[in-house]
């Protein structure tokens, strides 16, 4: 870019280096998005399994709760990026919150790897009162890189989008093999290592952006306002009192843990549409197309997220791994999403601004995301049902499709999600509006768990509950899919030209 520009929150863009074409800053908060998903991708693959193994001496009716503590874990994950985006927004600043989070999350990731019940559910209260303050507040940071009028904005998203599946694509190789070759076995996995390897990835990103911050060049500095240093005490304090409330909320179950994610959206919602009434018509019928469309992003990740639950078992239950006298490690399913978007984005980037005029609004991108999801759980409908071995297995490479099948309907929808939160959150509240996106991809991810749970059934993954459970994610997923294609004219319509 050439000269300072304003975003939209007013605020002057310094002259920044370009980079292949976008802000030097970009390049920073892709390896600090990079590390810091090491460490939450790295634990992905083994949580459901140690729950099982650890907590109920691997017996498979363990299986269902297991899916539960996962989608309540990610659920409130995702939820805490609501308080971590108002934080950001009038207490610390989004520098300040990022080192703060940072710091939680990598405390949080070594509790869990102590094997007590209590210690665990407690470590993962500590990782996401961390992660509240940490994710929202990154994702906002690169928007205020870009004006609201620059088109390299989707892409410079993108990118970001490739750092954070970069760090999610090696972690969970590299733990498992730590895990297993290393300091223990395939029959016995160290799962300890795994959490331990996670806290240090997490501390790498927290120096690398403690040390990278000043390339920003103010960006997402405390203002006058909530300079003051005591803030950053007050805050810790604070996380501190919060901790032991998440760990309720996670030992609450699921089913409670709906009821409060739903309220906490409703009063979202209020929130954002009043601010969006203050600012007139155009901002109002903004705020209302976000929210039509965080509506069909619940749908999204309801299903997709059963890679680290319901996927993880039916890879290590019914699907086919062997190999040419090797086995497949179940870990490393979750590298294929990871590879598949690293692979794929810069094409469907490419595409997105090749298309120009033609390039799919913002809600057909969301439809496509939901069809492309949707075609996976019809791949997985038709394996089950048409591709069962005698010794009831499935070919590996149909629940290798899957993954990359979730991976391009990912594409379709997440980093262009993210970059519709700050062109469509009123101006004052974008850090609360990034953190609605991720409420509604942690109550998304709840109904995960609740699903996986039935998916599996009291006595553990079988063929026939896998084929039940499946067939009505690919119907449910189609269906949504179809509906937004149908109001997508409307919600354009109430977007007032944001493409």
């Amino acid at each position: 870019m050439s000269g300072a520009t304003t975003t939209n929150t007013e605020v002057a863009i310094p002259e920044f280096k370009q980079i292949m074409g976008h802000p030097a800053p970009l390049w920073m908060l892709f390896m600090t998005e990079f590390w810091e998903r090491f460490a939450f991708y790295g634990i992905r693959w083994a949580l459901v399994l140690y729950v099982v193994a650890q907590f109920y001496n691997g017996d498979p009716s363990g299986e269902a709760p297991a899916n539960l503590i996962y989608g309540s874990y990610l659920a409130v994950v995702y939820a805490a990026a609501l308080f971590g985006g108002y934080i950001a927004d009038r207490v610390l600043g989004y520098q300040r919150s990022i080192l703060v989070g940072a710091s939680f999350m990598a405390a949080g990731l070594f509790m869990i790897a102590l094997p007590n019940q209590t210690v665990f559910q407690l470590g993962l209260a500590t990782i996401i009162v961390g992660n509240g303050m940490f994710k929202p507040n990154i994702s906002t940071m690169v928007g205020k890189l870009y004006s609201a009028a620059d088109t390299r904005r989707d892409s410079g998203f993108t990118i970001f989008y490739m750092g954070i599946n970069s760090g999610a694509m090696v972690a969970p190789v590299l733990t498992e093999w730590l895990a297993t070759a290393i300091f223990g076995s395939n029959g016995m996995p160290a799962y300890k290592v795994v959490f331990m390897s996670a806290g240090v990835g997490m501390l790498i990103s927290l120096v690398w952006f403690f040390i990278g911050r000043r390339k920003l060049q103010g960006i997402g500095a405390p203002d006058a306002s909530n300079s003051d240093p005591k803030r950053v005490l007050y805050v810790v304090l604070g996380s501190f009192c919060v901790i032991p409330v998440v760990y309720f909320l996670l030992a609450a179950g699921a089913q409670n843990l709906q009821i409060v994610l739903s309220a906490l959206f409703i009063l979202l919602s209020i929130m954002l549409l009043v601010e969006g009434i203050k600012n007139g018509k155009v901002a109002r019928d903004k705020v209302i197309a976000m929210l039509l469309i965080f509506f069909f992003n619940i749908m999204f990740w309801m299903f997709f997220e059963q890679a680290g639950s319901s996927f993880t078992f039916l890879a290590d239950k019914i699907v086919d791994r062997q190999m040419f006298n090797w086995t497949f490690p179940v870990a490393w399913f979750q590298t294929v999403n990871s590879l598949a978007i690293i692979s794929c984005a810069p094409i469907i980037a490419f595409i997105w601004v090749a298309m120009r005029n033609k390039n799919p609004s913002i809600p057909r991108k969301f439809g496509l995301g939901l069809l492309f999801n949707g075609a996976a759980f019809g791949l997985l409908m038709f394996a089950l049902s048409s591709l069962v071995s005698i010794d009831n297995h499935i070919p590996f490479w149909t629940l290798f499709m899957v993954y990359v099948l979730q991976s391009i309907g990912e594409l379709c929808l997440s980093p262009i999600g993210l970059s519709m939160v700050t062109k469509l959150a009123p101006t004052r509240l974008v850090g609360l509006g990034m953190g609605g996106w991720f409420l509604s991809t942690g109550i998304g991810n709840n109904l995960s768990g609740i699903f996986a749970s039935a998916v599996s059934g009291e006595s553990g993954m079988s063929v026939t509950s896998a084929l039940s459970g499946y067939t009505f994610g690919f119907w449910s997923l189609m269906a949504g899919g179809a509906l937004l294609f149908l109001i997508a004219p409307l919600i354009q319509k109430l977007m007032h030209g944001v493409k």
